[in-house]
């Protein structure tokens, strides 16, 4: 076993021991609470089960996989009233991506001046959509994988989190509800070793910049909220694609509409985005580039919704789009049609388990290395998904 392999048993164990020994499960507190220098700890461990028909998807999935784990230990600790720091250790396994590498997937040192003025610097989540946040939380959301149009799973270490600051803040505005902004600037850490595959070796990706906001505003309707994201980020890639090196340069414009009604045990939401990409690369005769290529904008959204009974189950579903390129909207590769159904139960306050089917129509969101290099219009246009995760969490 390498000492990387070890090291993440060690943390897995204590983990594990935290969870069993605090009896019910609780956050666990290091200190006097209310003191400076209280320690809040928090953390779960989950793992999943993928199988699908016809295509591999996320992992060699089609006879069944159990590469579909994920743990976390994090820690917040508030250094004064007005000033707080935090970390999360993460570690994931999903098909060819993680492999148990232990990575800090957080941290940050917050200092908030008033309600509606705040400061942070470190890893920060990045705030797209309604729920890009909570990608990291199993327990606070239904569906095992949220919406796959918007929330890409694979990419999760790409889209979580930014690396530099922050200001953030609330602002009441009496009877007109409330605003939330947020606006952040930075870069992107890539690990080499999740971006590889059979035929492209990547010497180097570096992320010059990445800015954006997201305003989110609380209307006077209880329960109902609306927000808008954008997001621009510049990206820069060194490749060896069969044998030769090749530079390749992305800019790209993101945005986001959102809604969101909470109303008595029912959650419904919806999201509408589209992505802006330019590509340009260094040697067009390695890789030929179409003149239609060299620009392309996708469209994604979906429409969600669950309902509680009691404090046990808890149903939802949704129905999910993805074009990647929206002039072309024939041929398999060319959408991703999504139907969802999961079932939530919570086992206890600290354990819950989660069954989910897919009904999918397109291999756009597929991987042709997954698939033994087969091209995506030459993969299953049909297929399923059927997934089972439980965590625990604290």
């Amino acid at each position: 076993m390498s000492l990387r392999r070890s090291s993440w048993v060690v943390f897995l164990v204590l983990v594990l021991a935290l969870v069993l020994g605090s009896g019910r499960a609780h956050a666990i507190e290091l200190g006097r609470p209310g003191e400076p220098l209280t320690v809040h700890a928090h953390g779960f461990v989950s793992q999943g089960f993928i199988l699908t028909t016809k295509n591999q998807y996320l992992a060699k999935s089609r006879k069944g996989s159990f590469e579909f784990t994920e743990v976390g230990l994090n820690f917040t600790v508030p250094l004064t009233d007005k000033l707080r720091t935090g970390v999360q250790l993460f570690s994931r396994d999903l098909g060819p991506i993680g492999n148990y590498n232990l990575k800090a997937d957080w941290f940050y040192l917050d200092y908030r001046f008033e309600d509606w003025l705040g400061f942070r610097a470190g890893r920060v989540k990045i705030p797209f959509g309604l729920y890009n946040e909570v990608n990291d939380i199993d327990a606070a959301r239904v569906p095992i994988l949220l919406p796959q149009s918007i929330y890409s799973l694979a990419s999760r270490d790409f889209l979580f989190a930014q690396t530099g600051a922050e200001l953030y803040g609330r602002i009441d505005l009496k009877k007109a509800g409330a605003l939330e902004y947020r606006h952040y600037a930075g870069t992107i850490f890539l690990s080499l070793d999740e971006q590889s595959s059979i035929s492209v070796r990547v010497a180097g990706i570096e992320v010059p910049f990445v800015a954006g906001q997201r305003l989110l505003w609380e209307t006077p309707i209880e329960g109902l909220r609306v927000a808008g994201s954008m997001q621009a980020l510049k990206i820069d890639g060194h490749f060896v694609y069969l044998n030769q090196p090749v530079s390749l340069t992305i800019p790209a414009f993101l945005w986001a509409a959102s809604a969101e009604y909470a109303i008595r045990d029912a959650l419904l939401s919806a999201e509408y985005s589209r992505q802006h990409a330019g590509i340009s690369i260094s040697d067009t005769n390695v890789i030929p580039l179409p003149q239609e290529a060299q620009e392309v904008v996708s469209e994604r959204a979906y429409v969600m919704g669950s309902y509680r009974f009691g404090k046990v189950f808890q149903p939802g579903a949704y129905y999910s789009i993805a074009y990647p390129d929206m002039r072309r909207r024939n041929g398999p590769s060319a959408s991703q049609h999504d139907v969802a159904l999961t079932l939530r139960f919570d086992l206890n306050e600290w354990w819950l388990l989660k069954l989910e089917g897919h009904f999918m129509s397109g291999t756009a969101g597929l991987s042709s290395a997954l698939n033994d290099n087969t091209p995506l219009d030459s993969l299953q246009r049909r297929w399923g998904i059927f997934l089972a995760k439980t965590t625990v969490h604290f």
